[in-house]
């Protein structure tokens, strides 16, 4: 296994950096294909969220595969590499598992616990086998994963250390009041129909809000929506499906917006916001700059940290280098008239729209300070234990499927000596009847497998084990094994269509 894993996120990049490096689907897919075609990469996926841009792939070279990586990412994502090579990050073999195993849990996330992040995990599994990209490694890999970030939300309390990025959303919109009375009664316009503003519009709907109103670019998406809110046994919310083109007209009647489209421009302007209030945009002073930490500020740094592979890769997960300082605008004051949420990235909602009169606009950013100091349960502690302990069985798990061909091709071969023996055992003793003859295959092949259990057995057992990986090498030079068989075993297994599928 040499898994690598290239990316930046909330902790190690500004909200502005990550917006302009999103990455839209069509882009993902070409940076999946292009990452294919780079000369040390056999499998990628990408994972993409409002809070990071990952690229995974099972590499041959670290050194190259880093530069690769980093590479692809500047490309497709439109920003520089000299400027986006600070707020990298970069895991590598066990580091780059515990990393995607905490990123499952909500250990990463912006706010600690949200489950969100597992449907998204999902979706980009999905992405790579759809396009062929994700081979054995990276689908057991992500399998894997869910099935972790599922354990430690069934086991644990991690949901109490955190709220989905919704629920603390509304939070600082109440801005201290209590959500379920701030909310209730008031009419919402939810625009997108994904899953986020679908979570939107369910959370919208338990809290209290009255009406709630969904704009999408494909009305059946925003019909099908209402149609799930309408049904729901726990509400009585109303609820109804617009054009996109109404939205401007739905602004003026509502109290809560939250947006989260796939929009790369802006869905709602400042001045559409100053338009439907009847106020005018005003100048607003700045707050003091926010300090952000990223990753250390040089690929060739990245790479000159990892000589031994994993024994040396926790330098690379180590603590930042270098820091950046963003500002960031502040809210009006005076009574919100207009609460805006905005979970886009790139954002939905013109960040100059806390300059108009009466309005509160809560965006990643916003969000990102609050969680901040958000406390912390102590299941964190549990659900870092079972990251441990499913990190260490993984890496075994994998490194006992290495051995898996060379056993296969030994025992291949020793059904063929079999044979090769019977069959002379035949010509000369070409009397003997079938019972005769089936009871002495039979001795044969017992006598074989009994010869072969311990040592397969064993050998499987050793290459669990870390540093077992030799193994396989020394049991196909033992045996004098054939390459090509061994490889002939791997594509087959490589290429079983229910592999890695759930």
């Amino acid at each position: 296994m040499s898994l690598l894993v290239v990316g930046l996120s909330h902790r190690s990049a500004p909200v502005s950096v990550l917006e302009r490096a999103s990455l839209a689907v069509e882009t993902q897919a070409k940076l999946l294909q292009d990452t294919l075609a780079a000369e040390p990469a056999t499998e990628a996926a990408v994972l993409a969220t409002c809070n990071r841009i990952e690229l995974y792939a099972d590499v041959d070279k670290f050194h190259a595969g880093v530069a690769e990586l980093s590479t692809l990412l500047a490309q497709h994502s439109g920003v520089g590499l000299e400027e986006l090579t600070p707020y990298l990050y970069v895991h590598y073999e066990d580091r780059a598992v515990h990393h995607l195993f905490s990123v499952a849990c909500g250990l990463d996330s912006m706010v600690v616990g949200e489950g969100q992040i597992l449907g998204q995990i999902k979706d980009a599994l999905a992405r790579g086998q759809e396009l062929h990209t994700a081979g054995r490694l990276l689908n057991d890999l992500f399998q894997q994963a869910l099935r972790v970030g599922k354990r430690a939300h069934s086991e644990t309390g991690i949901d109490r250390a955190g709220q989905s990025l919704v629920t603390f959303g509304l939070q600082q919109l109440a801005a201290g009041a209590d959500p379920g009375r701030w909310a209730a009664g008031k009419r919402a316009l939810v625009i997108g129909a994904g899953s986020m503003s679908s979570l939107a519009a369910a959370t919208l709907a338990r809290t209290g809000v009255a009406d709630i109103v969904v704009a999408n670019r494909t009305r059946s998406r925003a019909d099908r929506l209402v149609e799930i809110l309408q049904q729901g046994d726990d509400t009585a919310v109303r609820a109804r499906a617009v054009e996109m083109s109404a939205v401007g007209d739905e602004l003026t009647r509502a109290d809560i917006v939250v947006s989260c489209t796939g929009s790369t421009g802006l869905v709602l302007t400042a001045d559409a916001i100053a338009d439907a209030l009847g106020v005018t945009p005003a100048a607003a002073p700045e707050r003091p700059t926010v300090t952000v930490t990223p990753a250390p500020a040089d690929v060739d740094q990245h790479a000159a940290w990892v000589e031994n592979g994993s024994a040396a890769s926790a330098a690379v997960a180590g603590p930042a280098t270098s820091l950046h300082r963003v500002t960031v605008p502040a809210q009006s004051t005076g009574p919100v008239r207009l609460a805006l949420l905005d979970l886009a990235m790139p954002r939905d909602i013109d960040g100059a729209a806390h300059r108009v009169d009466g309005v509160r606009l809560v965006d990643i950013e916003s969000l990102a300070e609050a969680s901040a100091d958000a406390p912390m349960a102590a299941d964190v502690d549990r659900v870092r234990t079972i990251v441990s302990d499913e990190v260490a069985a993984f890496g075994a798990a994998q490194r006992a499927a290495h051995v898996a061909p060379t056993v296969v091709a030994l025992r291949t071969m020793a059904a063929g000596v079999v044979a090769g023996e019977i069959a002379r055992l035949d010509g000369r003793l070409p009397d003997l009847d079938e019972k005769q003859r089936a009871e002495i295959t039979q001795t044969v092949r017992r006598v074989v497998d009994k010869l072969l259990h311990a040592p397969t057995v064993r050998v499987k057992q050793l290459a669990s084990e870390p540093g077992g990986a030799g193994y396989a090498d020394a049991l196909r030079e033992l045996f004098d094994l054939d390459p090509q068989t061994v490889a002939a075993v791997s594509r087959a297994d490589l290429n079983d269509p229910n592999r890695g599928r759930s």
